[in-house]
């Protein structure tokens, strides 16, 4: 996983007018912002990734559809685009892209690491079937499809939630709250 140059926020998610490499931005507690896009079926289905086994953070845990670290100068929405397009092989554009909020995260997944990261998440329909993507083996070691009540049962069971990465419960609440209401 290469490195990556980013633009540094301050705590309120303003840009400083600093960039730094993302491991230095991780390093030091750096505020910064990423994508997180979450696909969903019509059929009350949402796609969840499994991460590759070596990321350094939350390695075979399932996550977001697909996420990322929004790269330095670049938009949201191509920050998007381009996070969808190269960890499953997705094409799509800013229409098919629903912004629903941002969400500040504070953690510290390991020693090295403080990630102090605010998510600009949407949602997306997904429209191809799953054997047609294609996944970027250094980010992505599988993808399923779940159905959003498994989903949120697996979220309330402390067994089940281990298998999952360790977002804040409002965080998940607040996305498949969002998601849900797109079947009414």
């Amino acid at each position: 996983m290469a490195d990556e140059l980013i633009d540094i926020l301050d705590e309120n998610g303003k840009s400083t007018g600093e960039v730094r490499l993302k491991s230095e931005a991780h390093q030091l507690g750096l505020y910064h912002a990423s994508v997180h896009i979450w696909l969903y079926t019509l059929d009350k289905n949402v796609l969840i990734q499994r991460r590759a086994e070596n990321k350094d953070t939350y390695p075979n845990l399932w996550d977001v559809s697909v996420a990322g670290h929004i790269s330095t100068g670049e938009s949201k929405e191509d920050s998007a685009i381009r996070e969808i397009e190269e960890e499953i092989g997705l094409s799509l554009n800013k229409k098919d892209l629903e912004f629903i909020g941002s969400y500040l995260a504070e953690k510290q997944p390991n020693a090295h690491i403080l990630d102090n990261e605010f998510h600009y998440v949407y949602l997306a329909k997904l429209t191809k079937s799953i054997e047609h993507l294609t996944l970027q083996e250094e980010e992505v070691s599988a993808i399923k499809l779940i159905p959003i009540g498994i989903l949120k049962s697996h979220l309330q069971n402390i067994e089940t939630t281990k298998k999952y990465v360790p977002h804040d419960i409002e965080y998940y609440n607040f996305i498949l709250k969002e998601i849900t209401n797109r079947f009414q």
